[in-house]
């Protein structure tokens, strides 16, 4: 049973006319005629009483008519299906994120996603960046928001925003009379750092800025979330560096001043490591859209 012999079926039930079904389905009338007494044998019934004055169903065709359609709405849909699959609009995303994407990036890509791709899953996990790479490369991720620079190799990266640094500091810290925060005036204070484990580049550029102007941290604690050291500062047990994007929530009694330390390429990126799928690469020009490319790609 093939599907133009349904096809031609399901015309001719509704049209009950050889000449209006065969025009609709763009064939000549001949041709119809053997579709519809192909399907009769293959069916072993007659489905259509006809004479050169009507066309009418049997009791048989009538009865065959509900399940012809049927079949017919179901190939439509397996057909759909795989076209958008082709296009990269259907299936599984695995994508992970560090925590500081949350107030925007991530609400606004999932958000992008399912307005146009409703049959894109996605499944998200809260991952350090390293770790993120890590998996990338086992294949256990397709993409990652990481916290740029991370140089991995074989992991490629994209940066979508640079962040530039700030400090936290308790509402009541005399540096809080300062609009800017100078490097010096961070010497000799308790600070709390994000633990390198967690953001190697980062952790590594601003250090290297403090040193290059011979400046030596007094690092009291390093934290593995950027929650817990502004917890941390609020409760007065020192001052957070950290970058902009990660203090866009803080607590109370907890106040952020620019630093003005310079971090070449620091920020939010995007990571993978192949775009071998239509999926992966519709994620990709949402990104793009999203956050139009401004520097190379790295890798």
């Amino acid at each position: 049973m093939e599907l133009k012999h349904l096809r031609a079926f399901a015309a001719l039930a509704e049209e009950l006319h050889f000449g209006r079904a065969a025009a609709r389905l763009h064939i000549v009338q001949p041709a119809l005629s053997a579709q519809i007494r192909a399907l009769e044998e293959d069916v072993g019934a007659q489905l259509f009483e006809r004479d050169r004055h009507r066309v009418e169903l049997t009791e048989e065709g009538t009865l065959f008519l509900p399940g012809a359609l049927a079949t017919l709405r179901q190939a439509e849909r397996a057909r759909e299906v795989l076209q958008q699959a082709a296009a990269g609009e259907v299936g599984v995303l695995r994508l992970a994120f560090v925590s500081s994407t949350l107030s925007q990036l991530l609400p606004v890509l999932v958000r992008t996603l399912e307005e146009r791709y409703p049959r894109i899953e996605l499944e998200l996990k809260d991952m350090p960046s390293l770790p993120q790479a890590r998996a990338l490369l086992d294949n256990a991720l397709d993409f990652g928001l990481v916290r740029l620079p991370l140089n991995v190799p074989g992991v490629h990266t994209r940066m979508l925003f640079e962040e530039s640094l700030v400090v936290a500091l308790p509402q009541d810290h005399p540096l809080c009379a300062q609009r800017r925060i100078q490097p010096q005036d961070l010497a000799g204070c308790p600070v709390l750092v994000l633990a390198r484990k967690f953001a190697p580049g980062l952790y590594d550029q601003m250090l290297v800025g403090f040193h290059r102007r011979k400046i030596t941290l007094a690092i009291a604690r390093e934290m593995g979330e950027f929650t817990t050291q502004l917890a941390l500062v609020a409760a007065g047990l020192g001052v957070g560096i950290l970058p902009s994007g990660a203090a866009s929530a803080l607590p109370i009694g907890v106040v952020t001043r620019p630093l003005a330390l310079a971090m070449s390429g620091a920020g939010i990126g995007v990571a993978w490591t192949s775009l071998e799928n239509p999926r992966k690469r519709t994620l990709m020009q949402v990104l793009d859209e999203l956050y139009p490319a401004s520097s190379p790609e790295c890798s």
